[in-house]
């Protein structure tokens, strides 16, 4: 038996395991989106699974993609088999030099699912627009966190990709909701989602442009949020300014804090793999010592997407705690200075 073929057989275990833990996520009706396999912290690095309705997903994250195949191809077949309410699979291919094989092909059946719905509220999904799936499940927490939290307040989405976090607010009655991105085609996704659960679509509270640029304009415009969200790309570059979040999350924090009214939210989230928890937490106390940020909560990333503890194996490149996972989220609670 070759290396490859015995890696793709040794996997099989790995996936009854995961799937086994995940049993109370799956619902009648084949709507909701979870993180089915987390090969980095279960076992098998080289492959990831997620299902979007009946739709999966596995990302081949094989550093020579040609290695990652037998995984993808006994994957499949044990999905097909555990799951047969299944209607679609894509294979996303990480490492590849193909822009195509890394938004994703198709692998079986036919189109893929275009709408998943959590806590009760639709999101638009397009699982092969981008090298991401245009859903990210590792903040599923912070959008019921969102969708309790901010009846009555009016929000501002930064880097807000495909507006779930906004539409989350939306949903649980917030008066205002302001979706900011560099991408128009994201927020059009965004406000397919408004359209699937009947929202408004006020083109204003739509802004397509540069984060640094439109902070400004905001700030010039004197608007002010009761909530502000940032989750930023890891790293991004534009004629405006950079973004490395190895380095950067306290210059965010700070350029978005002028918008913020007295008593309002906060919330930071930081996914560089190479920051540690404990840095990341020294970060934000640094910025809470003036007395005019608090960290108010810590919001944990789903244990689907974590892994649980009995499917954990090995130990995350660099240490979470006091967060779950690398995906650290936080809440900052905000008071202004008087007069300002």
């Amino acid at each position: 038996m070759t290396e490859n073929a015995s890696m793709s057989e040794s996997i099989i275990p790995l996936l009854e395991k995961a799937a086994a833990a995940r049993e109370p996520l799956i619902d009648a009706g084949h709507k909701t989106a979870f993180r089915l396999f987390n090969g980095f912290l279960e076992g098998c690095p080289d492959l990831v699974v997620d299902l979007y309705a009946a739709t999966a997903i596995l990302h081949n994250y094989a550093e020579r993609p040609e290695q990652g195949l037998p995984l993808v191809r006994t994957a499949q077949a044990f999905l097909q088999a555990r799951f047969p309410w299944l209607q679609a699979g894509i294979v996303k291919t990480r490492n590849s030099p193909s822009d195509e094989e890394k938004r994703g092909k198709l692998l079986f059946g036919a189109a893929p699912d275009r709408k998943v719905q959590e806590h009760g509220v639709w999101y638009a999904i397009d699982l092969c627009m981008n090298r991401d799936a245009s859903l990210y499940l590792d903040t599923r927490n912070l959008r019921l966190w969102l969708f309790q939290h901010l009846r009555g307040r009016t929000v501002l989405n930064t880097f807000a990709y495909t507006g779930s976090l906004g539409v989350a607010a939306c949903a649980g009655g917030a008066s205002r909701v302001v979706q900011m991105d560099l991408n128009r085609a994201f927020l059009n996704l965004a406000k397919t989602s408004y359209t699937l659960n009947g929202f408004p679509i006020n083109k204003a509270d739509f802004i397509v442009g540069d984060f640094w640029a439109q902070v400004n304009r905001l700030k010039r415009a004197g608007e002010y949020f009761d909530c502000v969200l940032v989750d930023p790309p890891f790293f991004s570059a534009t004629p405006k300014g950079t973004l490395d979040l190895n380095t950067d999350s306290a210059r965010l924090i700070n350029k978005v804090r002028p918008l913020i009214n007295d008593g309002g939210w906060l919330v930071s989230i930081n996914n560089a793999l190479y920051v540690s928890g404990k840095e990341y937490l020294e970060a934000l106390e640094a910025l809470c010592a003036d007395g005019y940020l608090r960290i108010a909560e810590k919001i944990p990333v789903p244990e689907d997407f974590s892994g649980y503890p009995q499917t954990r194996t090995g130990a995350p490149i660099t240490d979470p705690t006091p967060f779950n996972h690398s995906t650290k989220i936080a809440v900052l609670e905000v008071r202004r200075k008087k007069g300002s």
